[in-house]
């Protein structure tokens, strides 16, 4: 089978969507294939990768409750698309918000329910993920812990000559285990979505969080938020790059 996966977020990098893409994909068999939507220059080359496509898995933001603009004006194109070819891939989404809860993301799994019924698609069903922006955090972590265990270790090495640098890997350990459980939520929905997508079969609508009580949560958004907005967003939504306008 052929699964189309679409990162719908407008960042070009270090997008949640991205990570949650990535996840899904550890539990799909077949062939899969990768593309990102941000514009209509990439409608095209979307939709040619659809037609023999078995399944659509669409990995996007919460934008307002709702759908991002670009993402309505592709499914508009792909609606015609599909009824024009006479094709009917399975949909599937995966959407993330930076509130706690998960189930903020409903709506949006309305518009693509209707999307489907419209579009004469059959709906697999999706993943609605709370605090997608701090899971997508966790993984940016999980890198710089492994620099940090390479690091020790080459100074472990050079210092002592023992390859085993036994507190850098206890170290690495608790925080690998830790990271883990702030996303078993996301690995178990997505693992189990996985399944139904390598089936072609429906999962149905799922919500899951970071798994960290809602006081906590709230208090780094907070703190998060505040650094933010000091830096004007830029440090983080546009990973020290400068931003540029597409026109469309």
């Amino acid at each position: 089978m052929k699964t189309v996966y679409i990162n719908c977020s407008p960042k070009k990098k270090f997008s949640a969507s991205s990570y949650f893409l990535f996840l899904q994909k550890l539990f799909v068999r077949g062939k899969k294939v990768s593309e990102t939507l941000r514009g209509p220059a990439d409608h095209g080359r979307i939709l040619e990768n659809i037609k023999d496509a078995d399944a659509v898995v669409f990995g996007l933001p919460l934008y307002v409750d709702s759908v991002p603009s670009h993402v309505l004006r592709f499914m508009k194109e792909m609606e015609c698309f599909c009824k024009e070819e006479n094709i009917h891939p399975c949909v599937y989404c995966i959407a993330n918000n930076g509130f706690i809860e998960g189930s903020q993301n409903e709506p949006l799994m309305q518009c693509f329910e209707n999307f489907c019924s419209r579009s004469g698609l059959p709906f697999g069903g999706g993943v609605g993920i709370g605090g997608g922006v701090m899971l997508n955090v966790t993984r940016i972590l999980f890198i710089v812990d492994i620099a940090l265990l390479v690091l020790n270790t080459v100074l472990s090495i050079v210092n002592t000559g023992a390859f085993f640098s036994k507190e850098a890997w206890i170290s690495f350990g608790e925080n690998a285990a830790l990271l883990l459980y702030f996303n078993l939520g996301v690995l178990y929905y997505l693992g189990r979505m996985g399944s139904h997508i390598s089936k072609g079969s429906c999962a149905g609508k799922k919500y899951t969080r970071i798994l960290i009580p809602s006081f906590v949560f709230i208090l780094f958004a907070d703190v998060f938020f505040i650094i933010a907005s000091v830096f004007e967003g830029g440090i983080f939504r546009g990973w020290l790059a400068k931003k540029e306008i597409e026109k469309v």
